[in-house]
């Protein structure tokens, strides 16, 4: 049988600081089809290529990945300043209101850092656009020198609701963690759940309340070493199976009533 498709969010990017591409994390890319075990297919987030309603179609779930530009303050209300960072204003036009559709159809999706920030953002919620500079909170930002296995190494707890989805996905109220961040959550949206907080306060993982289907997002970065480490590996393996029930429901035959 072919696999769900599970369609990645990419980034704007330029090679060589040149040549204008979409590009998707290799990782992100390992975690959907080997952990997950679906297909993984590289959207052009971009309104001038691809629309929602399409993308709500041709996949079946969504990754929601993590990248270095931030989603613009205007979303929520907000003047940008420079310490909210760079922009990719064509991806802020198609994954928030894809994240809100997917809310209203139970259409799962799972978000990464950015897509972390992006669900909370398209529910309604605001962000801080630099977690450092809060009062007691720790540097959260991806350590600049070292190895990309010292960059994404294990660097604080998360401790999640006693008792919540968070909880019972991982066996365990407190796991280990990389983080690679500059903003935050400030104001959760009015129907986001906060479960898993770091030890300064920084949220950490969510979900929708409410939502028919799978909505989970964490701010850290499940996708490196997804099929070996133990908090990444059933966070992408439910995602999978959300994915396939979505796929399986959608695709089932249809019954004809009688006349």
């Amino acid at each position: 049988m072919t696999r769900p498709v599970v369609g990645i969010i990419g980034n704007q990017h330029l090679i060589n600081d040149q040549y204008p591409a979409h590009a998707g994390g290799s990782h992100n890319t390992e975690a959907v089809a080997c952990v997950a075990d679906c297909l993984p297919l590289l959207i052009a987030a971009d309104p001038r290529f691809v629309s929602v309603e399409e993308l709500l179609e041709v996949c079946d779930g969504f990754l929601l990945t993590g990248g270095r530009p931030n989603v613009h303050p205007e979303e929520y209300g907000e003047a940008a300043t420079e310490a909210h960072g760079a922009f990719d204003r064509a991806r802020d036009a198609i994954a928030l209101p894809l994240v809100r559709a997917c809310v209203e159809r139970g259409q799962p999706f799972l978000g990464i850092c950015r897509g972390f920030q992006e669900v909370n953002v398209a529910m309604g919620g605001t962000l801080y656009p630099e977690i450092r500079d809060l009062p007691g909170r720790m540097n959260h930002r991806m350590p600049p020198d070292g190895t990309l296995e010292e960059k994404f190494a294990l660097r604080h707890k998360v401790v999640f609701d006693e008792g919540g989805v968070f909880h019972r996905l991982f066996g365990a109220r407190e796991v280990m963690t990389n983080t690679l961040h500059g903003q935050g959550i400030k104001q959760p949206g009015p129907r986001i759940v906060v479960e898993g907080q770091a030890p300064d306060g920084t949220p950490e993982a969510l979900y929708v309340k409410g939502a028919p289907g799978f909505t989970l997002a964490v701010q850290w970065h499940p996708e490196w070493d997804a099929a070996n480490d133990p908090v990444s590996r059933p966070l992408f393996q439910a995602f999978g199976d959300a994915v396939r029930d979505w796929a399986s429901s959608r695709r089932a035959p249809q019954r004809i009533p009688a006349q």
